[in-house]
């Protein structure tokens, strides 16, 4: 990762996996350089990946754009959530060895 503030989600969405103990977390950055970080959620009535809830979570900010977006922990089935919204921006998944991969 060449960018320093993708680096800088790396860190928001690998550190919000381990104080949350979730399966997945994410941090999102917005066309403004705003982030947002979210978990996955599981519950009877309700189920998110990562991916979908740190969009959630930024739309309901107002965002307009996404520039890039880290997840940390079970890796997506995929970021179409992320794409459809914003086609240029730049999807990472991070896994356990620290290791990135686009997706």
């Amino acid at each position: 990762m060449n960018n320093p503030e993708d680096t800088k989600l790396v860190t928001l969405a690998t550190s919000t996996l381990a104080r949350s103990q979730a399966k997945q977390a994410a941090a999102l950055r917005d066309s403004t350089g705003r982030t947002y970080v979210a978990v996955n959620v599981v519950s009877p009535s309700l189920t998110l990946d990562a991916l979908s809830a740190v969009l959630t979570v930024a739309l309901a900010s107002g965002i307009t754009g996404i520039e890039s977006v880290v997840v940390s922990g079970n890796k997506p089935a995929d970021a179409k959530v992320i794409t459809d919204f914003a086609p240029s921006a730049t999807v990472f998944y991070i896994d356990s060895n620290g290791e990135e991969h686009a997706i």
